[in-house]
């Protein structure tokens, strides 16, 4: 079940940088930055039941990365960020890292 934890605490920490952008392009401010308080909430919560049972080391490891490559690709698939070869080639280089 923890790694169910873990899985749930990831995609909701792709949540809060969407709100976070929404807020700064649409006219629902207050609404887009309630929606990224409770998504980041609920992703730390999930990430402390998560930690019952993974390491550390492992949980943060994970959850960061699954993060992070879900933020990238909300991005380019809903903010039409740039996808070039160097900057894939620069996010996969963090993600390795």
């Amino acid at each position: 079940m923890s790694w169910i934890y873990l899985l749930i605490a990831s995609i909701f920490e792709t949540g809060w940088p969407v709100g976070i952008k929404m807020a700064s392009i649409s006219n629902y401010r207050m609404l887009w930055i309630i929606f990224a308080i409770v998504t980041m909430a609920l992703s730390g919560y999930f990430l402390f039941l998560a930690q019952k049972q993974i390491q550390i080391g492992t949980a943060y490891a994970v959850w960061t990365g699954i993060g992070m490559i879900g933020t990238f690709i909300l991005g380019i698939t809903l903010f039409h960020d740039a996808l070039s070869l160097l900057r894939f080639f620069g996010v996969l280089l963090i993600l390795s890292g």
